[in-house]
């Protein structure tokens, strides 16, 4: 495995270390479900205002975006600025790389 490879899986096993970072993940694999409807962004397409994510967990404006940030770094989502707001969606195809790479890897 290449170095830059090596770092790449590294940001993204530090994303996946927080329980509130794998729980962001797993309601973001389903916003529909998760979410209430946006008036500015589809769920599904351009992903959930950062603001939802931060009200569904409780935590503070800064925490939620620093544990945004991380999972964004790790290229485990893809964040959209839409009219002054953040959206996060994932992004199925690295997060199927990571998946796979730890399972074969492993």
């Amino acid at each position: 495995m290449r170095n830059d490879e090596l770092d790449e899986w590294s940001k993204a096993l530090d994303g996946v270390a927080s329980p509130v970072r794998r729980q962001i993940l797993r309601w973001l694999r389903d916003p529909v479900s998760h979410f209430p409807p946006q008036v500015d962004g589809d769920l599904l397409t351009e992903g959930v205002c950062s603001d939802f994510i931060r009200e569904k967990l409780g935590l503070a404006a800064s925490t939620t975006s620093r544990h945004l940030n991380l999972l964004t770094e790790a290229g485990l989502l893809v964040a959209t600025r839409k009219k002054g707001w953040t959206f996060y969606r994932r992004d199925e195809a690295t997060i199927h790389r990571f998946t796979t790479e730890l399972r074969e890897g492993l």
